[in-house]
């Protein structure tokens, strides 16, 4: 029997990445999976069920607050409830001069890397308040700490996620729930291959203490730690997960 038997699972942006692995780890280790995303999510569905786990998906916009009302709706009818909920749908940022970003284009990473997480969280809290076992996991970026040059509105919004973090690991802490994040260091997913070449991974792997590539795998293992009984009093915590690129 698995660590997280008999729970329920939703992992926001699992159709590919990091919230991919998150999915398959979490149902490996006996969670029912439910997974939102813009994208079809049948992949991870199907691995997850043909090791003999239970994995539903729906689309969803995180940014829209209809459709999160909707899903979590669907959820309950489908699940009963939500014990564990992986907040991770976020969208990256190439390199850009920072100032010469347009109001719009900044506004989209709020709306997308900490506004998503709001509007999914205040949908689920209801369900979540209900459970012994609630935990919500946050995946931040370890550049709100880097502080990388021209990519100022990701970094931006991935602090506010932290913010959010350590506020609501006070404010549900009565109600029994843990609130947590998780960062990961440069893991090669789709997402960031599309922005970044092979020297760069090189680069940054050298400058880890353990000098192995990061993968999605890697995170999805403290998802998964922080998600079970081991982790019921690790609350308002930031976890990092690069090898040793970043010692905070």
């Amino acid at each position: 029997m698995g660590r997280l038997e008999g729970r329920i699972a939703i992992v926001t942006g699992g159709a590919r990445g990091l919230g991919a692995a998150a999915a398959v780890r979490l149902a490996a280790e006996g969670a029912q999976v439910g997974i939102l995303d813009i994208r079809d999510a049948a992949t991870t569905c199907a691995q997850i069920r043909a090791a003999g786990g239970v994995c539903e998906s729906w689309l969803c916009d995180v940014t829209d607050e209809a459709q999160v009302a909707a899903a979590f709706q669907a959820i309950e009818q489908r699940f009963g409830g939500v014990d564990i909920l992986v907040n991770n749908a976020g969208i990256l940022q190439p390199p850009s001069p920072s100032l010469e970003m347009s109001k719009a284009e900044v506004e989209r990473f709020v709306q997308v890397n900490y506004i998503g997480y709001f509007l999914v969280t205040k949908a689920a809290y209801p369900l979540l308040k209900r459970s012994a076992h609630a935990r919500i996991i946050n995946v931040a970026s370890r550049t709100y700490f880097l502080g990388n040059p021209r990519q100022m509105a990701y970094v931006a919004s991935k602090g506010a996620v932290l913010g959010m973090t350590r506020v609501l690991a006070r404010e549900l802490g009565p109600d029994n729930i843990c609130v947590n994040a998780v960062m990961p260091g440069q893991v090669a997913t789709e997402g960031t291959r599309a922005y970044t070449d092979e020297e760069t991974f090189n680069r940054t792997m050298q400058n880890q203490a353990i000098k192995r590539r990061v993968q999605p795998e890697h995170l999805a293992g403290v998802i998964a730690f922080l998600a079970s009984d081991d982790a019921e009093l690790i609350t308002g915590q930031t976890i990092i997960c690069d090898g040793g690129g970043y010692l905070h």
